[in-house]
C-alpha cells in the first residue's frame, strides 16, 4: 500500500470518528422544548393539568411537513402514589393524541384532537373528537404544546390521604411509531427529531367551592383558540 493510500484511509476514519463524536454530542445536548407553564388543579370533582410548551421544530421537520407528513404528538398523564415498602402505584392515567398536518390546496395547518391514546402501529385508528384549522405552523405548534384544564383523573380517586402523597408525572412528545415506514429508518439519531418533555407536579390541596368547565375537547386554551365549525366535530 502506498503512503499517499495510506494517509487517504487513516483521514477518512478520523473523519468517520469525529463525526460520529458531534453526532453523539449533538443527541445528548438535545435541548428539550421549553415549558411556558404546568400547574395542577384540583377540586372535589378532579384533578386538571394546564401546560403550555414551546415547540420550534428544526429544518428537517418542518420540511417533512410541508411534504405531506402527518406528525403525530401524544400528551400523558399519570397520578402516581408513592409506597415506600413497594413499587409507586399508577392511581389515574391520561391520554390525548393530536395529529398535526399540513394542507397544500388551502394552504393551512390541521390539528385533529383524539382523546386516547395511538395504538404504535399507526394513527389509522383513532377516533377524533375535534378538528380545528391554522393559518400557520406557528400558531399549530401552539395548540399542539398546550393543555388547559385537562381532566387527568377523577376526584374519588385521589380523595385519600394528604396531598404530598401523590405527584404528577406528564410526558409530551412526537410519537415517532406513527411516521411512515421511510421516515422512521435514522430519524431515532437526528437530534431535531428528538421533540418531547416531561413534567412533574406535586399534588395541590383540594380547592373547595371551585368550579370548573371540564374542557375534554379544546385544541389549545379556549380564549386562544378560534371556535371549530360544527361541520368539524367527530369528522
Amino acid at each position: 500500500m502506498s503512503v499517499n493510500m495510506w494517509r487517504k484511509r487513516a483521514c477518512a476514519r478520523v473523519m468517520l470518528s469525529w463525526l460520529l463524536m458531534l453526532t453523539l454530542w449533538l443527541t445528548a445536548h438535545a435541548q428539550p422544548l421549553s415549558v411556558i407553564q404546568e400547574e395542577l388543579l384540583r377540586t372535589p370533582d378532579a384533578v386538571h393539568l394546564t401546560a403550555r410548551l414551546n415547540i420550534l421544530p428544526g429544518p428537517l421537520v418542518e420540511d417533512a411537513l410541508l411534504r405531506g407528513v402527518p406528525l403525530y404528538f401524544a400528551w400523558r398523564a399519570d397520578v402516581i402514589r408513592p409506597r415506600w415498602y413497594w413499587t409507586d402505584r399508577r392511581v389515574a392515567s391520561a391520554h390525548r393524541t393530536l395529529r398535526l398536518a399540513y394542507q397544500p390546496l388551502t394552504r393551512r395547518w390541521r390539528v385533529s384532537l383524539s382523546n386516547e391514546p395511538a395504538d404504535g402501529n399507526s394513527g389509522a385508528g383513532l377516533q377524533y373528537a375535534l378538528h380545528q384549522n391554522f393559518d400557520n405552523l406557528s400558531e399549530a405548534l401552539a395548540g399542539v404544546g398546550r393543555v388547559y384544564r385537562w381532566k387527568i383523573a377523577e376526584g374519588a380517586g385521589v380523595a385519600d390521604g394528604d396531598p404530598e402523597d401523590y405527584r404528577v408525572e406528564w410526558r409530551m412528545q412526537l410519537d415517532l411509531s406513527l411516521l411512515p415506514r421511510p421516515f422512521q429508518i435514522g430519524v431515532g439519531n437526528q437530534p431535531e427529531w428528538n421533540i418531547q418533555r416531561e413534567g412533574r407536579l406535586a399534588l395541590p390541596a383540594i380547592q373547595p367551592g371551585e368550579r370548573v368547565r371540564v374542557e375534554e375537547t379544546v385544541i389549545g386554551e379556549p380564549s386562544l383558540a378560534s371556535e371549530p365549525d360544527a361541520a368539524s366535530l367527530g369528522r
